[in-house]
């Protein structure tokens, strides 16, 4: 045996072992997640379902499959499912029907409020029967910045004089939804120090090409296009190509949007657990004897 095989045979040995021991470090952290400090048996967490739009695009479901992976790794023990809006199967009515838990928080894979995440979603959270709430939308958040950051440096982002961004997004009637576009918009040209433009796929104004338009107007020469979908499609491959020098990849399963997804679960289950708590306080309560 040469000393280089047998090197690439050590190497092998170790990696191999490096892994199965994340493996059991990873399952032995999900079983003690589920035992208190008393070794009681801790209530089972509601399951975080992800609700994702849904794509004809099967990139879309690979990405989306990845990032949960991602959250999984971050949070063993809990209770990780897919749930869609439309296209894609799982549907959400599906996924939640088939819970092995009595209660679910429900975290929109979009990046804005729109009509899915104030009525699609609730409605079929609303027929399942099953005990839900509804986080806030993805965006705006820092998070989502840190993502749009890091996919433009991917892309080859340099910014020097002359530079600018057009920030893709899908588009929606909804006017809070273009609120929200506008204020990840300001937060990106804050982290880069240029300027950033939102623009449309569809049903919103400007379209990418007249945002890229104005910045050319304006005396911008090199213009990226930063994709705002949170997997590949049709809408992110049509705004990428309209990129006069760079575009960057849609967020995806970005270590970000995975911290994001477990941020947006836990914000609402707190919200939910003092409600609950408001809830049989009030029930308790003494009444009052009128005097």
């Amino acid at each position: 045996m040469t000393a280089s095989k047998s090197l690439h045979d050590e190497s092998t040995s170790l990696d191999s072992t490096a892994h199965l021991m994340n493996r059991i470090s990873s399952q032995l952290a999900s079983q003690l997640s589920l035992v208190s400090l008393d070794g009681r048996r801790r209530p089972t967490p509601p399951a975080l379902v992800v609700v994702a739009h849904g794509s004809r695009d099967p990139r879309a479901l690979s990405t989306v499959h990845t990032l949960l992976d991602r959250v999984r790794e971050l949070r063993p023990g809990l209770p990780v499912r897919l749930g869609h809006i439309e296209l894609n199967e799982p549907l959400l009515p599906d996924t939640l029907a088939a819970l092995d838990t009595d209660a679910a928080i429900l975290v929109p894979l979009l990046l804005s409020r729109g009509y899915h995440v104030k009525r699609d979603i609730p409605e079929m959270a609303a027929e399942s029967g099953v005990r839900t709430s509804v986080a806030k939308a993805l965006g705006p958040h820092p998070l989502v910045v840190e993502a749009l950051y890091d996919r433009l440096m991917e892309a080859g982002w340099q910014n020097t004089p002359g530079t600018a961004v057009v920030l893709a997004a899908a588009g929606s009637r909804d006017p809070e939804s273009k609120v929200d576009t506008n204020h990840t918009a300001a937060l990106l040209s804050e982290r880069l120090g240029a300027p950033v433009l939102p623009a449309y796929a569809t049903t919103a104004g400007p379209t990418v090409p007249a945002a890229i338009q104005t910045l050319t107007a304006q005396g911008h020469h090199r213009i990226a296009v930063a994709s705002y979908f949170t997997a590949p499609g049709r809408f992110a491959t049509e705004c990428a190509a309209r990129a006069p020098w760079i575009a960057s990849a849609p967020l995806g399963p970005h270590p970000a949007m995975a911290r994001l997804l477990l941020h947006r679960y836990d914000q609402s289950s707190a919200t939910e657990a003092t409600s609950t708590h408001l809830r049989g306080a009030t029930s308790h309560r003494q009444p009052v004897l009128a005097t």
